[in-house]
């Protein structure tokens, strides 16, 4: 439910902020805050492809073990990304994109691995 209002949010964000696209010079916050989204869809974008890529590398184990390790990065990116109160739900991009980011870079490094010496499901967390 959260991944859906967040995305929903992102994409309204990006709707009402798309007449800039100058983003080394935002004019204001919600110019800003088109540019961070900007980032970080680019940033899921390559989360989802190295998650894909990584997927046909693995056996059924390993892609069990991945699945339960994305579920719980998903997780903890909404937890110290994200939250809601009274007044609405609040996602702070610049930490969504960092841990997403750092997501990619782990799959890819785990993808690189079973290229080279192996697949190596213990560190599919």
């Amino acid at each position: 439910m959260k991944k859906m209002l967040m995305a929903a949010g992102l994409l309204l964000v990006s709707a009402l902020a798309s007449a800039n696209s100058n983003c080394d010079k935002p004019k204001d916050d919600f110019d800003g805050l088109y540019c961070l989204n900007k980032v970080y869809l680019q940033a899921d974008k390559d989360l989802n492809e190295v998650y894909g890529k990584l997927v046909k590398q693995l056996d059924a184990d390993g892609k069990a073990a991945l699945k339960k390790g994305q579920l719980a990065w998903i997780s903890n990116r909404n937890s110290e990304c994200s939250y809601k109160d009274a007044k609405g739900f609040y996602v702070n991009l610049d930490c969504a994109t960092r841990t997403t980011t750092e997501r990619v870079q782990f799959l890819t490094e785990r993808s690189r691995e079973c290229s080279s010496a192996g697949c190596m499901n213990s560190k599919l967390k």
